[in-house]
């Protein structure tokens, strides 16, 4: 064999211009998802805290048979998707995300809610608020429907 031998080629589908290298880059293949997903912007990173939507079983159950405790809005902002309930006895304030919020109306500050609690992964050292419901809408604020109908109360 001489030393001005050309190297090899690589693979190529006959589907794709791509050179093809191992592990295969297949469409739908997990490898193929993760070099073809568009870079994040600023500002978009993926939550840490779990969401209705991806929190375990285990937590959902456990939150579930736990106390229902009261307290009142401290903030919300919808465009944000998350706020912080005041305990009404007293303590530090409750994360609260937008999928753990129950009802018709997007909580403003002053309204007085009951919720439940659960631990916050990984250290579990945190809580947050979930099953949120507004028992009583403060007054004299305008209320908005997760529809974006305003109502004064």
């Amino acid at each position: 064999m001489s030393d001005d031998a050309d190297p090899p080629l690589p693979l190529a589908s006959p589907r794709t211009s791509l050179p093809m290298s191992f592990p295969f880059l297949r469409e739908g293949s997990r490898v193929w998802e993760k070099e073809r997903k568009p870079p994040q912007l600023g500002g978009e990173l993926p939550s840490p805290l779990p969401t209705k939507r991806t929190r375990t079983y285990s937590a959902t159950v456990r939150a579930k048979s736990g106390p229902v405790f009261k307290g009142v809005c401290k903030k919300f902002s919808r465009s944000q998707g998350h706020g912080f309930i005041r305990p009404s006895h007293g303590g530090e304030d409750i994360f609260v995300h937008v999928s753990d919020i129950e009802g018709e109306y997007v909580p403003v500050e002053g309204d007085e809610v009951t919720y439940k609690v659960c631990a916050v992964p990984p250290k579990n050292q945190k809580i947050q608020a979930v099953e949120v419901v507004i028992t009583h809408l403060n007054p004299g604020t305008k209320h908005e429907t997760w529809s974006g109908q305003i109502i004064s109360s």
